[in-house]
């Protein structure tokens, strides 16, 4: 059974920097693409990042471009978000998610109505 387990959440001060942790489990994730999400209060779910397993390949919502990286520890089945000049703006629930993307070896942009599973969650809150 996969399992998506996000960490790293907390309270960061306008301009600060967290770095969340999805560590993943359940089957082997070659072939898939992880995502990262957003929601904050009362608005939509919206995607912020995402990364192949396999190759690396990364893609950025605009929003986050240039602040936030995403990688992953293969050996650790792990992948990270880190958020680097943090935004009031950015104050929300983050949260992995796994899709299978078979035969891809370049991510895109992911919709959250694609995913096949996901995590519980972390808070993130950025103070101004």
């Amino acid at each position: 059974q996969v399992q998506l387990v996000e960490s790293g959440g907390g309270l960061v001060q306008a301009g600060g920097s967290l770095r969340l942790s999805c560590v993943a489990s359940g089957r082997t994730f070659n072939n898939y693409a992880m995502g990262w999400f957003r929601q904050a209060p009362g608005k939509e779910r919206e995607f912020v990042a995402a990364i192949m397993w396999n190759t690396g390949s990364t893609y950025y919502a605009d929003s986050v471009k240039g602040r936030f990286t995403t990688s992953r520890d293969n050996t650790k089945s792990t992948v990270y978000l880190q958020m680097n000049s943090l935004k009031p703006e950015d104050t929300a629930v983050y949260s992995c998610a796994v899709r299978n993307f078979g035969g891809r070896s370049v991510v895109r942009a992911l919709s959250d109505n694609e995913m096949d599973f996901w995590g519980k969650g972390t808070l993130v809150t950025v103070s101004s």
